[in-house]
């Protein structure tokens, strides 16, 4: 989300009593709205209601960016729908809309060690390899968006996911 205000200079505001910060631009593709939970991962879904009602989106306009430990790091996957497959934020997310028909961005943080507690691995600061090859794909992430937006989800799962792969 950052890239893509830097790249817009847009300025992140705090929504009124809310738990997410929220910017915005007009594309010649439509609205891009930012949005940014300020809660915990496994209470992020909370604010979904209210970003519906604010934005006018439908749930398939969203488009939830998350990380995953089933990617190798900076690896990026565009899907449609699917389970939560232990993410606590998007199983926050589909329990609070009661759907999990909802386009997802993921990528990739690959697994701790088994030395490594979960939570600490995926909290702790990259470094070395992992931090280069993760920040490329937060950039391919913030290009998969803009894309997403000029070409329509299929086109773009099509296209993307056969690029991430070959990377």
């Amino acid at each position: 989300m950052d890239i893509l205000a830097e790249r817009f200079r847009l300025t992140f505001k705090r929504a009124f009593l809310k738990n997410y910060s929220i910017a915005w631009t007009d594309l010649e593709s439509g609205r891009l709205y930012l949005v940014k939970p300020t809660t915990y991962m496994n209470r992020s879904g909370d604010i979904f209601p209210d970003v519906l009602r604010r934005t006018g989106a439908a749930i398939e306009e969203l488009l939830v960016v998350c990380d995953t430990m089933d990617l190798p790091v900076g690896e990026c996957r565009i899907k449609r729908k699917g389970s939560s497959a232990g993410h606590k934020g998007l199983a926050a997310i589909i329990q609070r809309l009661g759907r999990y028909d909802f386009p997802r961005l993921y990528i990739g943080v690959g697994r701790p060690n088994r030395r490594t507690d979960v939570v600490d691995y995926v909290l702790c600061e990259a470094r070395g390899k992992e931090a280069n090859l993760l920040d490329e794909g937060v950039h391919t992430a913030a290009a998969g968006v803009l894309q997403l937006m000029e070409e329509g989800l299929g086109r773009v799962m099509n296209v993307f996911n056969r690029r991430t792969e070959r990377s």
